[in-house]
């Protein structure tokens, strides 16, 4: 159906005006511009013509013979939803709603959006907007939009929330010569949204390179499976806003306040193949190095410079990237011997020294590109004196268009460049602006490389007793709306996660009858349904070695509970086996509200919110996904083992993690969860869960 939206046999434009300054008018003049064979019908009940097109009273009016495939609406917002209807009715599937007043401007305009939707959902109608700028395709001469100006016809489509983004990402484009296939204003997203045209995109034969601004996703898990299909036969590039803590959600857990909703988009972002841009204009500038661009084969990359200084400094940049300054084999060190001066510098970055010409840049490059440990290469140009760089954009066209490896451009400078520059656009050439913008844009190539020859290995199911946990969950959202202590170890257990042994006591003769049974030392905690955090009240005591230590333990944790949290109600005291000799770390797990489950994985203990070293994925999850959690800490080398130090049980927390996965994606009503700590073993010793903490949905 959205071929027909993109490629009409006609338009009508409802809302079309004869005065300047209104977009009714923008629109038409835009499609009338643009437009060579599509047909194109202002709606007006005032005017019978309008820019010299025939005008009708109403789209019903419009002859079925007219064949009218799109209808854009640029009415009051009041008036909308009788014209969707009429749309309906008129046979026309796809709308563009340009008009705003809708949820973006209060209760009133959500009610009517609300009543569009119905419309569509009734009709079976394709909606665009409301409150956007609407949509463009250079393959068919389509414009239907108020923007200022057509895109240049290439092969990137863009879609985005802002209107304003969509105008600045045109202007810029226009500028430097990049094209686009199509462009879309989401706007509010009553209907159609980033899935929909995600996967629009990926059967486009005209799009090669997918790009978005977006402020958020409807549907996380959606948007997760079919980006993931995409992104394996086309780069998705997404800039997303509202990255800092402000817009995150107020949450009791470790995982809560670590996460925030952006490590959730990072998260979801990452495993489904999508390339994560910080800013507009780097967004920008990967996708026209996708669009320009072969992609390299590896990581390797060389660079090619007549000032050190800029070498030494893209080298800095291409090492924080990740990227590797390649060594060169030795017949390259050769070939570069036989043109370069002695003062030059044969091996990466390569200095052809500033008096080189345009003849021994060239070459240079040509000698580079032929070796093997290149998989890329940043050409540096500086204007110096002796410099003649219109002359060596020349020589160096040719070789950049018909290389197999990309070979990214920074033609440093201002005035003394801009010729150069120029030349380099009119051949479809990206000059970047700095080192840096070059760097970050051969790292996404590097990266999509790699995101293109990953397997996505669905999380398969582990042997759990279900039953047993879904028995306990229910008891507690019907008794006590909470889960506690030794529930949350039956239900971990139910899913064959090792827990330490633990009993609940409602005495102090019975603490020391239950330390002694289970063996010293051990550790005494307070069990209450309204505490979250039990270190913070003195709730915890740790390594009792007689009975002695129990009765002066239990007195004293009871007083300074009652001191700090008179109101709390205490359950019991829970009387664990203290076990030592393992690392703790901490497995924790926040809903979402827009992908769903995020688990964390971090080292544990009481200064996990400090130190802040974690790793987030969204569930469920498979073995691979569970080893880049852990490996990707910062801390990771303290669980591998350093200096000697004995490796700890990774493939258990592997384990450990693949069935917490389950656990939090077959129990939804699981809204906040967190073993602080797992105590993990020497390798091949397994992992032991010592404290758990259950926040479930009791609606």
């Amino acid at each position: 159906m959205l071929d027909r939206m993109f490629d009409p046999n006609a338009v009508a434009v409802i809302g079309a005006s004869k005065s300047k300054g209104k977009v009714g008018r923008a629109v038409l003049e835009n499609l009338i511009a643009a437009s060579n064979n599509i047909d194109i019908i202002p709606i007006n009940p005032k005017d019978e013509e309008i820019l010299g097109l025939r005008a009708y009273p109403s789209i019903l009016d419009v002859p079925k013979e007219k064949n009218v495939d799109l209808a854009v609406i640029v009415i009051p917002a009041r008036l909308v939803p009788e014209a969707v209807e009429q749309c309906a009715l008129a046979g026309v599937m796809n709308i563009v709603v340009i008009s705003a007043g809708f949820k973006e401007a209060g209760i009133e305009g959500a009610h009517r959006e609300r009543e569009c939707i119905a419309l569509c959902d009734k009709y079976g109608l394709d909606m665009v907007g409301p409150n956007c700028l609407g949509i463009i395709d250079t393959d068919s001469g389509l414009n239907a939009s108020f923007a200022a100006n057509m895109a240049l016809k290439g092969n990137i489509a863009m879609m985005s929330q802002s209107g304003a983004i969509c105008t600045v990402a045109l202007d810029w484009a226009e500028k430097t010569n990049v094209g686009f296939s199509k462009f879309v204003s989401l706007g509010n997203k009553a209907d159609l949204d980033e899935n929909d045209f995600l996967q629009f995109f990926d059967n486009d034969a005209s799009t090669a390179v997918i790009a978005a601004y977006l402020e958020g996703v409807k549907n996380g898990p959606d948007f997760i499976r079919i980006a993931r299909h995409v992104s394996q036969s086309k780069p998705v590039i997404i800039v997303k806003s509202g990255r800092t803590s402000v817009g995150s959600r107020a949450v009791s857990s470790h995982t809560g306040t670590l996460a925030g909703s952006d490590a959730a988009y990072n998260a979801a972002f990452r495993q489904s193949g999508v390339i994560r841009a910080d800013s507009l204009l780097e967004m920008l500038d990967m996708s026209r190095a996708f669009s320009s661009y072969p992609l390299p084969k590896g990581r390797n990359i060389a660079i090619v410079t007549n000032a050190g200084g800029l070498g030494i400094l893209t080298a800095d940049a291409c090492s924080s990237a990740g990227l590797t300054i390649t060594s060169f084999g030795e017949s390259t060190i050769n070939e570069l011997r036989k043109i370069l001066p002695p003062a030059a510098n044969l091996y990466n970055p390569v200095d052809v020294l500033g008096d080189a010409s345009a003849d021994v840049y060239a070459r240079a490059l040509e000698i580079v590109l032929v070796d093997t440990n290149v998989d890329g290469v940043i050409l540096l140009v500086s204007p110096q004196a002796m410099t003649d760089v219109t002359e060596i954009v020349t020589k160096i066209v040719d070789t950049i268009k018909g290389s197999e490896k990309p070979i990214l451009c920074n033609l440093a400078g201002g005035t003394r460049v801009s010729e150069g520059e120029n030349l380099l656009q009119k051949n479809g050439i990206p000059n970047y602006q700095s080192l840096e913008r070059a760097v970050d844009s051969m790292d996404a190539l590097c990266t999509y490389y790699s995101i293109r020859k990953k397997k996505y290995v669905p999380s398969g199911e582990m042997s759990v007793d279900k039953e047993i946990a879904d028995s306990l969950i229910k008891d507690a959202i019907s008794n006590r709306k909470r889960i506690l202590g030794l529930e949350s170890m039956g239900i971990l257990s139910s899913y064959g996660i090792r827990v330490v042994d633990s009993r609940i006591v409602k005495t102090l003769p019975e603490a020391v009858r239950v330390s002694e049974e289970i063996g010293y030392p051990v550790v005494m905690k307070i069990v209450s349904p309204d505490i979250s955090h039990k270190t913070d009240v003195g709730g915890i005591r740790l390594n009792l070695q007689h009975a002695d230590d129990v009765e002066r333990a239990y007195n004293s944790m009871v007083s300074d509970v009652h001191r700090f949290m008179p109101e709390a109600r205490i359950a019991g005291i829970q009387i664990q086996k203290m076990l030592s000799g393992g690392k703790e770390v901490i497995i924790g797990m926040n809903r979402d509200p827009q992908f769903g489950p995020l688990l964390m994985f971090g080292l544990g203990g009481t200064y996990v919110e400090f130190l802040k070293d974690v790793s987030f994925a969204v569930a469920p999850i498979g073995a691979e996904e569970a080893k880049h959690m852990i490996s990707s800490i910062k801390t990771y080398p303290l669980i591998a083992g350093v200096r000697g130090e004995a490796p700890s049980d990774i493939n258990s927390i592997v384990d450990a993690l693949v069935r917490i996965s389950q656990l939090v994606t077959d129990f939804p009503e699981i809204l906040e969860f967190e073993i602080n700590p797992l105590m993990v073993m020497q390798d091949g010793k397994g992992c032991v869960a010592m404290d758990v903490r259950f926040t479930i949905d009791v609606k």
